[in-house]
């Protein structure tokens, strides 16, 4: 029988170019959940702890702000997504 580990994106986020559309597939998501995940993916992929004082948040907020089902609020993604190094584009 052959044992298979866990899959963990955050092994797989290991450039700037793989991050940004890793980042924008998950904003193309209705389900905004699909989106916090991607964050919280990169920011481990980054150092969870390093984000959160980068971002100016406790890390247990950080992880709290980025846990399915959460409703943070427009600032804190911000900050979190200033503290990753990306910003959000609008394109047509």
């Amino acid at each position: 029988m052959t044992k298979l580990s866990k899959f963990d994106a955050a092994d797989y986020l290991d450039s700037e170019e793989t991050i940004a559309e890793y980042l924008t597939a998950a904003l193309e998501d209705e389900n905004p959940d699909v989106f916090l995940a991607a964050i919280s993916d990169v920011a481990k992929a980054r150092g969870m702890a390093a984000i959160a004082k980068s971002a100016g948040l406790g890390r247990e907020s950080l992880y709290k702000a980025l846990t399915p089902g959460a409703k943070p609020r427009y600032d804190t993604i911000i900050k979190v997504l200033h503290g990753l190094g990306v910003k959000l584009t609008v394109t047509v």
